[in-house]
This record gives structure tokens, C-alpha cells and sequence, in this order.
């Protein structure tokens, strides 16, 4: 493990108890400055992790609870006349913070949703006329209860692929969980260990992980299948190549290696892709474990 980042996994490990892989996983979304998504039932401590990735990372943070009359406005901001200057001002919603819970983002309509597509791609937000730059860095935290649960909205294609990576946590072990009721409330007191530029530097660094022709066209090779195989209506796209590129070089990064090897991607895999693939045999909301199967199907040397 990458020595300079283990304080940060070690605390997040005090605050998620008995889910480290999971943990990583959030860690290396970061480092690859995407968007996670957290799919879980209520209570599984997705807002925990959320709060103490911001707290250790000295980031600023707000929480957006999506409900379902929530409008764009309430969550971007909105221009205020002011009458002793008869003009216009630009308020600014929570958005604008370095990390942004949006809990339960489902339960919004399709509208609210959507408002997120630029500020999530391009990093900015344009309204009247206006495009207002978001913080650097900027992380959004989705949280998103199962489709089952009452009031309750799918997610668009061009919103889950914008996230980079999907996780759930899952209920924890019986020791696990004991030990979460003894340390009840410590996420709380988590204090930043990094700054800024010290995450903006991390960042670089996993952007130069060298990563051979070899290792993208085994990359190449998964999005073709996932695209010829006649399984997914809704293949993996080049942006979801991007996204494997990007989370393997920060899975290396992570484990102290200056390249990238085929357990990278295999590591990384169900994470990018799940979320953005949709079986063509069934009418489930989102196709699951699939990865083992584009994993098995397509081998890492070329023949």
C-alpha cells in the first residue's frame, strides 16, 4: 500500500468498520477525480463515509437531501433582484463545495437529476445567460436507495454514466458491527491529514501512471465485448473506457506501483462498469455480477 495515503485509509477504516475493500474503492474514485455512487439500503452509513472523505481531506461539504419536490434552483442557486442596487445577484446553492452529498438522488424527478449532468461533466453550472466555475476539487457522493422502495426514480443512462464509480456497503459483521455501537459517533471527530494541494498532487501523480499498450488494449477488448456480445442494450461507452483507464492507474497508485498490471483493471472493473451496463435478456433495473462474466470471457493477453 502506498505509505503517504495509509493515515487516510487507516481513519476511514475507524469510521467504516470491516470495509476496507469498499473503502478503497471510494479512495481511489477520488484520486481519479470522479463521482461515486453509493447504492445501499437507508442506514448502511453511505452518509458516514461521505462526511469523513470531506473531513479527512480538509474539503468543504454540503449535503443536498433530494426529495421529490426538490427544484434545480434549491440545489444550483438562483439570481436575486436586489432593489437598492436594481440589479441581479447571483446566489449560489450548495453545489458550489468541494464535496456534495446528494442523498438519496433518486427520489428527485428526472428534471432535478438532470441539473447535475454539467456541474458533474464539465465542472461548472450555467444559468441566465452565466457560467458560474465550480471549486477544484469537486466530488459528488450519490447516494441512491434501491429501486423497489416506494417513491423512488430510476436513474437516467447519461446520469449513472457520469458517475465513475458505484459501490454498495452491505451489512457489516457481527464483530464489525459491535465494534461501530462501542465507537458510536467518531466519524464526527475525524480531522483533515492532507490538504488541498497535497490531493491535487495525488492526482497528478496517478494521471502519469504509465500504463502500456498492452493493459488499454486489454481495456479495448473489454468494452468490445461488452458491445458485440448482443448480452447489454446498453454497452459500456468510451467514457466508461476513460473511467477504467483513470481507476486502474489510482488502483496501481494506490498499491505503491508506478504501472499498471491487468489485476488493476480486473480489481476496479465492477465498480466502473455495473452501473452502466443493462442486460438485453432481462427487465431488471440494473444489470448485476455481470463483471464476472465480461472478466472470464475476455482474456487479459491477446491471442
Amino acid at each position: 500500500m502506498n505509505g503517504s495515503i495509509t493515515p487516510v485509509l487507516n481513519a476511514l477504516e475507524k469510521a467504516i468498520i470491516g470495509k476496507p475493500e469498499q473503502i478503497k474503492l471510494a479512495v481511489t474514485c477520488l484520486l481519479s477525480n470522479g463521482h461515486l455512487l453509493i447504492e445501499d439500503l437507508p442506514g448502511m452509513g453511505k452518509t458516514t463515509l461521505s462526511h469523513a472523505l470531506a473531513n479527512l481531506f480538509g474539503l468543504e461539504y454540503a449535503r443536498i437531501q433530494f426529495t421529490s419536490d426538490l427544484l434545480p434552483a434549491d440545489m444550483l442557486g438562483a439570481s436575486i433582484f436586489d432593489v437598492q442596487s436594481q440589479h441581479f445577484s447571483f446566489h449560489p446553492g450548495p453545489i458550489f463545495n468541494q464535496v456534495v452529498l446528494a442523498d438519496e438522488i433518486n427520489r428527485a424527478s428526472p428534471k432535478t437529476q438532470s441539473a447535475l449532468l454539467e456541474a458533474m461533466e464539465e465542472r461548472q453550472v450555467s444559468l441566465d445567460g452565466t457560467t458560474h466555475a465550480l471549486p477544484t476539487p469537486f466530488f459528488v457522493i450519490a447516494t441512491q436507495n434501491p429501486l423497489h422502495q416506494a417513491g423512488t426514480y430510476p436513474l437516467p443512462e447519461s446520469q449513472l454514466d457520469r458517475f465513475l464509480m458505484r459501490i454498495t456497503l452491505g451489512y457489516p459483521n457481527w464483530q464489525a458491527e459491535k465494534q461501530m455501537l462501542q465507537n458510536d459517533g467518531l466519524s464526527k471527530q475525524l480531522k483533515s491529514v492532507i490538504s488541498n494541494n497535497q490531493l491535487i498532487d495525488w492526482q497528478e501523480q496517478v494521471s502519469k501512471v504509465h500504463t502500456a499498450d498492452a493493459i488499454i488494449d486489454y481495456i479495448l477488448r473489454l468494452v468490445s465485448y461488452s458491445r458485440e456480445s448482443g448480452l447489454f442494450t446498453n454497452p459500456l461507452s468510451p467514457r466508461a473506457s476513460k473511467a477504467l483507464l483513470i481507476a486502474a492507474r489510482s488502483w496501481a497508485w494506490l498499491h505503491a506501483r508506478d504501472h499498471v498490471i491487468p489485476e488493476d483493471v480486473q480489481s476496479v472493473f465492477a465498480s466502473v462498469a455495473e452501473h452502466r451496463l443493462r442486460s438485453a435478456t432481462s427487465d431488471s433495473d440494473l444489470s448485476y455480477q455481470v463483471s464476472e462474466k465480461l472478466l472470464s470471457a475476455v482474456d487479459p493477453i491477446a491471442a
